[in-house]
This record gives structure tokens, C-alpha cells and sequence, in this order.
């Protein structure tokens, strides 16, 4: 099971180097049907591994997560297919993207919390709020402009950071021993990252390029395999 991950994994970043080749000659219903295939095989992946774990309360909440994820790329892009409808998309990207975060923070919980103290659950949330409202004060110093789509950025933003925050507080719960959560901690670091830069590229002038977009897409499918994986060693 572990070398069949590692093969769907392989076949994963060819096919997202063939998207990338795809979208930058031109925003296509093909580019995004090549990106949903490489959206499926993370998918894959999580099947595979909760196979292999023999069941774990985290398995469905994982899978829905990414399930929300493959969504989320569609919707991100068809903004550019059909950039009349431009907002509409994006707004559909950040729900179901933040819907996905939701899913893993739940899955997490309901796995490794096992009646904590509560401080484990609440500082995290208390964390992400004042990141995100750090990342926006910032915005504007980075000429990054939101205009009308402040609020809901705002709101993802809070969900993306709670990733990264609720996986290292359980991760300090448990002393760094568990590899599933050090590996969902990595996750959620890398998939910030994915969207600091992807911000850039959305909501910003002169960031369109093929630095930024190989950048985001390795940052992103880095972060979506490592959450499937993760619960391979369960």
C-alpha cells in the first residue's frame, strides 16, 4: 500500500506539470478537467491510506476535506475560463476550500483530542483570528487589494491559519511522536504558504506569472498529499 501511494503520488506531479504547461498557454475547460484528474489522485491517496489503517473516526472527515479541496480547484478555475464571473467563482472557491479546513480540524479532534484540557482547542482558534488580522493589516504594505472580497478573505484566512495551529497544538499534546499529526502540521504550514502566494497572484498586479503559479501549485499539491498520506500511519 505505501509503494502505491508513492506511484500515484509520482503520477500526481507529472500530471500536474502537464495542467501547468496546459494553463499557461491558454485558460481552458482542458486545463481544468487535467487539474481536476490531479485533484482526484489526492484523493486516491486518502482512500488508499484509510484502507490501510483499518478505520479511524479521522478517515471520512479527511477524505471530505479533500473531496471539498477538489471542488475548490474547479471553482478557483472556472474564474479564469469565465472571468465574467469572475466573483462568483472566487467566492465559491473560499466556501468550499474553507468547508475542506473545517472537515480536517473536525477529523483531528475527534481523533487525538480524547478529553484534553480545553486550552488545547480553544488558543489555536484564538491564534488564527490574530494572524489573520495581522495578514490583512499587511495587505496593503504588499499592495495585496481585497476590495470587495475583504470579509470573506478574512474568513477563510481564519480558517487556512486554524489548520496549521490546531495540528501543532496536538502535536505538542502528544510530544511530537505522532506522525500523522506532524505530518498534518507541515501540511497546514505548506498550505498557507500555497495561498499567501496565491493571494498575491489573485489580488495583486504584475504577480501572473509562471514563477507564481509553479510555486503555488507545488506548495499546494505538496500540502493535499501530505494531509491523504498522514493518515497512511495511523
Amino acid at each position: 500500500m505505501f509503494w502505491l501511494n508513492i506511484g500515484i503520488i509520482i503520477l500526481a506531479a507529472i500530471v500536474v506539470s502537464i495542467y501547468v504547461r496546459e494553463k499557461v498557454k491558454a485558460y481552458t475547460v482542458k486545463s481544468v478537467l487535467i487539474k481536476t484528474f490531479a485533484s482526484f489522485l489526492f484523493i486516491a491517496v486518502a482512500l488508499v491510506s484509510a484502507y490501510h489503517n483499518g478505520g479511524h473516526i479521522i478517515n471520512p472527515f479527511i477524505i471530505l476535506g479533500l473531496l471539498f479541496g477538489l471542488s475548490g480547484d474547479i471553482w478557483l478555475d472556472l474564474k479564469y475560463v469565465y472571468p465574467k464571473e469572475d466573483k462568483i467563482f472566487s467566492y465559491a472557491g473560499f466556501i468550499v476550500f474553507g468547508i475542506g479546513h473545517i472537515f480536517f480540524i473536525t477529523g483531528m479532534y475527534l481523533e487525538f483530542f480524547n478529553n484534553a484540557h480545553i486550552l488545547y482547542a480553544i488558543l489555536p482558534f484564538i491564534g488564527s483570528v490574530v494572524v489573520s488580522l495581522i495578514n490583512l493589516l499587511l495587505a496593503k504594505p504588499l499592495k495585496i487589494y481585497f476590495k470587495d472580497m475583504t470579509a470573506i478573505s478574512l474568513i477563510y484566512s481564519i480558517m487556512l491559519f486554524s489548520l496549521p495551529l490546531c495540528s501543532l497544538s496536538l502535536c505538542i499534546l502528544y510530544s511530537f511522536s505522532n506522525i500523522t499529526l506532524n505530518m498534518l502540521f507541515a501540511a497546514g504550514i505548506i498550505f498557507a504558504v500555497s495561498d499567501l502566494v496565491l493571494s498575491k497572484t489573485y489580488f495583486s498586479e504584475g504577480h501572473e506569472k509562471l514563477f507564481d503559479f509553479i510555486l503555488n501549485y507545488l506548495f499546494y499539491y505538496s500540502a493535499q498529499f501530505l494531509i491523504a498520506f498522514s493518515i497512511f500511519f495511523l
